[in-house]
């Protein structure tokens, strides 16, 4: 599939806050955290962090990237229709090239919630590999461990 990165729209992040994924993927719903429902709905951050992904036509997911020193963090979501398809690796690398030409940069890192399996396995045939930990408090969720992954192209 070809994918094409673009700046961030209302009518994009209101169909991303939509969205519903199955069962503990619920945990990605954008709505269920009122500081990310917040960031994504921020007009200020379209364009400049977050961004809109089109395939065949249709939005079919998302990045969110921050410079930090010498690497790009990068926040990424598929739509959840499309997820659990073999879309991810294409997907990321699509991302990992956009972060690339954008900020000029060979290193990117993530954070993955640690019971998300699947995203953990495409992370790693991408090049991630961990390299730390943490934990992180949501009203929701309560304390939700992450790992800490790092690519270097």
């Amino acid at each position: 599939m070809r994918y094409e990165i673009r700046p961030m729209t209302a009518a994009d992040a209101e169909a991303i806050a939509g969205w519903r994924y199955p069962g503990e993927y619920g945990f990605y719903d954008a709505d269920r955290d009122p500081a990310d429902l917040a960031e994504l709905l921020d007009p200020a951050e379209w364009g400049t962090r977050y961004f809109a992904v089109d395939g065949e036509g249709e939005l079919i997911g998302d990045f969110v990237l921050k410079l930090v020193g010498d690497r790009v963090e990068i926040g990424l979501g598929l739509r959840p229709d499309l997820t659990g398809r073999g879309l991810g690796l294409g997907f990321l690398r699509a991302g990992l090239r956009f972060a690339a030409e954008r900020y000029g940069t060979e290193r990117a890192a993530l954070a993955v919630a640690a019971f998300n399996r699947r995203a953990i396995i495409v992370y790693e045939r991408a090049g991630f590999r961990r390299t730390g930990g943490h934990v992180r408090t949501f009203e929701r969720w309560g304390e939700v461990p992450f790992v800490e992954m790092e690519e270097e192209r």
